[in-house]
Formats: structure tokens, sequence, C-alpha cells
């Protein structure tokens, strides 16, 4: 990739594989969270001047293809980059390469600025902006940002397991962290599930010992799972299939 691209080597550890010792899509959402997280904070846009100018990045939407999952020991390349910003909106792609430069996982997401003190979103200011080089769109699907719920004849619904929101749920922003609720919907699913997408919609932040009330959508071989709250209304909706 060009020099936009921020890019770690890894490799893939046993701590992080599921039960085919595969990299889980857990440990795979986790290591591109860190790299954008170390491009930020080697750009100087870390979480350290985001929190002096009362700035904080909310992720909105996760959609990731799977094309190979890479397996124990496998040595990996790890990127991530902008590619756009508008008004309070940012847009990043992420992607998984072997060391041969094959991509293994693409990945897209979408960003809102918010202002902490007034918990609003606000334009992202210059100096976020120009301490990135933006690249070129990756080539994947880019699908709507909102997941719709399945409904009709073929479609199986049950509830899952209320959960609690403990406190190893949270991250240093004292919300549920993006990748939790992948896990949550993956425990309400409840089996092992080989898929080669998935789509995650964040729509409100659940807190320390929120309950979430899970609700299982099937239809074929996709799942869509509802984390809601205790009216019905969803703090995230994630898609796997």
């Amino acid at each position: 990739m060009g020099d936009y691209a921020y890019e770690y080597g890894d490799r893939i550890s046993f701590s992080r594989c599921d039960v085919d010792y595969r990299l889980s899509l857990t440990a795979l959402i986790d290591a591109f969270q860190d790299a954008s997280i170390f491009q930020s904070e080697d750009a100087g846009v870390g979480i350290v001047p985001l929190r002096e100018h009362k700035l904080l990045w909310v992720l909105n939407y996760w959609e990731i293809e799977i094309l190979r999952m890479p397996g124990l020991g496998d040595r990996v390349i790890v990127g991530t980059y902008p590619y756009g910003f508008r008004s309070f909106m940012g847009y990043r792609n992420f992607y998984l390469k072997s060391q041969d430069g094959e991509f293994l996982v693409k990945a897209n997401t979408t960003w809102t600025m918010v202002n902490t003190d007034k918990m609003m979103p606000t334009k992202a200011p210059d100096f976020i902006v120009n301490a990135y080089e933006m690249g070129p769109k990756l080539n994947m699907t880019y699908s709507s940002r909102k997941i719709l719920l399945p409904s009709g004849d073929e479609c199986e619904v049950r509830q899952a397991d209320v959960r609690t929101v403990e406190l190893h749920h949270l991250d240093g922003n004292m919300h549920v962290n993006n990748c939790q609720y992948i896990n949550f919907a993956l425990t309400a699913i409840d089996k092992a599930v080989r898929f080669t997408r998935l789509r995650a919609d964040y729509r409100k932040q659940a807190h320390l010992k929120d309950m979430i009330y899970p609700v299982v959508y099937k239809t074929g071989e996709r799942y869509t799972v509802a984390l809601n709250d205790a009216e019905g209304r969803p703090y995230s909706v994630i898609e796997v299939g």
C-alpha cells in the first residue's frame, strides 16, 4: 500500500484463535482497532490530544469481508487508513494481508466526531483532518449503514439470555467497546458459524450495569442479532452470514 496506510506485522497466536485454530473474529477486530489507534497516536492526534480538545471518535458501523481467515502461527500484515472526512463523519478502511501481499480480510468503517462537553456531533477540526493522508477506497462491498431486521415466514426469531454490562466490557471511554457487542451477538447465536461477512450497526452506547436483551433472527444461513435495551430499542444490530 502507499504511504497513506499504517501497517504493522503480526503473527497469529494461540490465545487469539477460535475452535478451528483460525484467528477469531473478535481478535481480528481488536487488531484492526489497535491499528487505527496506532496510526492516530503516531500522527499526533491520538487519545490525549482529542481529550484536550474535548473530542471523541465514536464508531457507527463495521462492514467486514473475510476472504480467508489466517490460522495459528501465520504471519500477517494489519493495515488501515482513512479515505475521507465529511463534516463530523470519518471513513476508514482496514485490511489483513498475508506476507505475500494476498488480501485476507477487507473492512470498512464509519465514525462520528463528538464534542464530549455537549455529547453532540461536531465537525472534525483541520488539525485532525490534516494529520492524515487520504487513501483510495478499498475494492469491496459498501452496503447501507443501517441494518434492517428481517421478517417473513422464513425468518426464525428467538430471545437469547439477557446480559449485564460488566466492567470488563468497557473501554477507556467508559462505554461498551464495539468488539464486545459482537461478542454478545456471537454468544446469543450460540453455535459455531463459519461466515464470510459481518456488519455491525451501532446506534447508542451501553454503560456499566445496563441490561442487554438479545433477539436472534435466522434467515437461511444469515443471522441478525438485535442487542436491545429493556424497551426493545437496539444498542447495536449485528449481521453475520
